[in-house]
């Protein structure tokens, strides 16, 4: 009985406030506050309001909700395993599940050939010179700096 007053002082209090809406000439906001202001009426004249109150002090119904809830939570958990794995089609695609052996060579690192482990990898023959020509000062280093600085005229 007391859910039934409160829906209707709402709904009272909602029209009101969509007459005054109206009275300032924005009607379409009018019509749109009633709309909502009628919604707990309805709800009272068709009974949601007294099962909902029936079911929101019941404690099977909350039993309820929450094995609905663990339901859920299961198959969330399954979708998100299935999404990780892969689904059950994409694994017999693949193969019967077992692994394939793997050779010995497969292991073996892709450095090229004599590539000794700890050792630094190969660089480019112009960064070799340019690396050897800086620490034996060779003249040939600075032919590129020579030719800027003729072409400034300096």
């Amino acid at each position: 009985m007391l859910a039934e007053t409160v829906c209707s002082a709402v709904s009272a209090a909602g029209l009101g406030i969509a007459a005054v809406t109206a009275y300032r000439k924005r009607f379409l906001t009018a019509v749109r506050i009633a709309a909502y202001s009628l919604v707990p009426v309805g709800l009272v004249m068709t009974g949601a309001v007294g099962w909902l109150a029936g079911t929101a002090f019941s404690p099977l119904a909350w039993a309820g909700f929450g094995v609905l809830g663990a339901s859920w939570a299961l198959f969330a958990l399954t979708r998100a395993v299935e999404r990780r794995r892969g689904t059950r089609a994409e694994r017999t695609a693949a193969g019967d599940g077992k692994a394939a052996p793997v050779s010995p060579a497969a292991s073996a690192p892709a450095l090229g050939q004599g590539a000794e482990r700890g050792s630094r990898p190969a660089t480019s023959p112009s960064s070799r010179s340019s690396s050897s020509a800086s620490s034996s000062g060779s003249p040939d280093d600075f032919s590129d700096i020579e030719a800027i600085l003729k072409k400034h005229g300096i």
